[in-house]
């Protein structure tokens, strides 16, 4: 067997591309950032409707639905203006990633219990789509940040 340091085995060589940085990284975090920087913005124009919106799932009492009324649309902002602007990335990703997967399973378990609801995340817009076309977008959100958490764009320097 040949030790010398000049060997390069396949499984220590591992080579970057050399070419231009892809642009899907970006654009990804762009358009998801932005679906999030949307969504708390028509929370934040009425915060009582969105408190409604929430008890509809009776999951939450009515005071705790108001705090979170009041605090998440903003979560929502901030954490999608990290993805747009690239500073906080990583958190802004996680955090998203959680929030989305606690909507599914909230949403999961009050249409198992018969609770036929609007989610009223896009305020007025997304009112008229089935359950079936809100799972449809919530869980391609939630495939977009997987693939934006597991991407090689948020081990950059620009993230720290």
């Amino acid at each position: 067997m040949n030790t010398s340091p000049h060997v390069q085995t396949p499984l220590l060589n591992v080579q970057r591309s050399v070419g231009r940085p892809s642009i899907v990284w970006p654009v990804l975090a762009f358009v998801i950032g932005a679906v999030f920087v949307y969504a708390g913005a028509t929370k934040i124009l009425d915060p009582l409707a969105f408190a409604n919106d929430i008890s509809h799932y009776r999951i939450l009492s009515w005071p705790l639905g108001i705090r979170l009324a009041f605090y998440l649309p903003w979560l929502e902002i901030f954490c999608g203006l990290a993805l747009i602007v690239g500073r906080l990335r990583t958190g802004g990703t996680a955090i998203l990633l959680a929030l989305t997967v606690i909507f599914i399973g909230a949403s999961i378990a009050a249409r198992a219990r018969g609770i036929d609801l609007t989610c009223g995340c896009f305020g007025s817009v997304g009112k008229g789509l089935s359950f079936s076309w809100h799972l449809a977008i919530d869980f391609a959100i939630l495939g977009g940040l997987l693939a934006l958490y597991f991407s090689p764009m948020l081990s950059r320097p620009a993230d720290r």
